[in-house]
């Protein structure tokens, strides 16, 4: 999890999967009309042991779009080159952001062949020494909300003068429920630009911590244009750490998700898996999920 937040980079179901999905086939059309994608931290070792030949792999699954996590040792304009060697592209970059330099993110984007400029977690960029050590279990304060939201227009200013669109990504921390009953997730939504600031819902997170993916898309259209798409096993009573899983194998049930993101402008969607990987690798998982997007009609 540390790793994930510093951007450290880095057979399945088959087709007895979509018999068990039981769906018909019309009824497993895409109703975006997108591709099926993943994002590279859930391969986060491979991609650090073998970049191009991880790139290869997941192209030869299925996946046709990526989401970065960095580039590990490699520039962004190396990191592009196998990433067009492998036949995937990457519309949208999780980047670390300079607020005294934006514009190294924003180049980095863009050599990557990026439209989104994605923040993971904004904490310690808003709080400075004073973020929460454990930034997942602390909960976002209406006074964090509204510094967010002000820090999140600066940056997407930037963004649309570097021709990017800048993405708040959440995590579960956002919606704990503050004084008068304020969501600090809401406050990011009403208090930041519109046009400056898109948001990507990782609907795992946002799940876990008691939230309606769709509840969203209805009440916020076009301010969602990308999803991560992740899965999660039930907790036992008082556990407060999210176990991952494979996607059909933990408690999200996508379809409706889907549906009513193509409604509301979803654009993109990405595969991202937590930990622990206990019971095949992460290659393997990706397998596994791909052929749940595939069931379900999004592959």
């Amino acid at each position: 999890m540390n790793s994930r937040r510093q951007f450290l980079i880095w057979s399945g179901l088959g087709a007895a999967a979509l018999a068990s999905y039981g769906l018909p086939r019309q009824a497993r059309a895409n109703p975006l009309g997108k591709r099926p994608g993943i994002q590279l931290y859930t391969i986060n070792a491979a991609m650090r042991a073998d970049p191009a030949g991880s790139l290869k792999r997941l192209r030869e699954i299925g996946f046709v779009e990526v989401e970065s996590a960095g580039t590990g040792s490699l520039s962004a304009k190396q990191f592009r080159g196998l990433l067009d060697d492998a036949g995937v592209s990457c519309p949208s970059a999780h980047l670390q952001f300079d607020v005294d330099n934006l514009g190294r993110a924003f180049d980095d984007a863009k050599a990557l062949g990026a439209t989104y400029a994605v923040s993971s977690i904004m904490r310690s960029l808003v709080l400075g020494p004073s973020a929460p050590k454990d930034a997942l279990k602390t909960g976002m304060s209406l006074d964090e909300a509204k510094r967010t939201a002000e820090l999140a227009n600066r940056i997407g200013e930037g963004a649309r003068r570097a021709g990017l669109q800048f993405t708040y990504h959440n995590h579960n921390f956002e919606f704990g429920t503050q004084g008068g009953g304020a969501i600090g997730y809401d406050v990011l939504l009403k208090e930041t630009d519109p046009k400056l600031v898109k948001f990507q819902i990782d609907c795992g997170w946002m799940i876990f911590a008691g939230h309606d993916p769709v509840g969203y898309f209805k009440k916020y259209p076009q301010r969602f244009p990308m999803i991560h798409v992740k899965d999660f096993l039930s907790r036992a009573a008082g556990d407060t750490e999210m176990r991952g899983a494979e996607l059909g194998h933990g408690t999200v049930d996508y379809k409706p998700i889907f549906a009513a993101g193509a409604k509301a402008g979803l654009q993109h969607y990405f595969v991202e898996q937590e930990g622990p990987f206990a019971r095949m690798s992460p290659v393997e998982a990706a397998k596994v999920d791909y052929d749940y997007l595939r069931a379900i009609g999004m592959a």
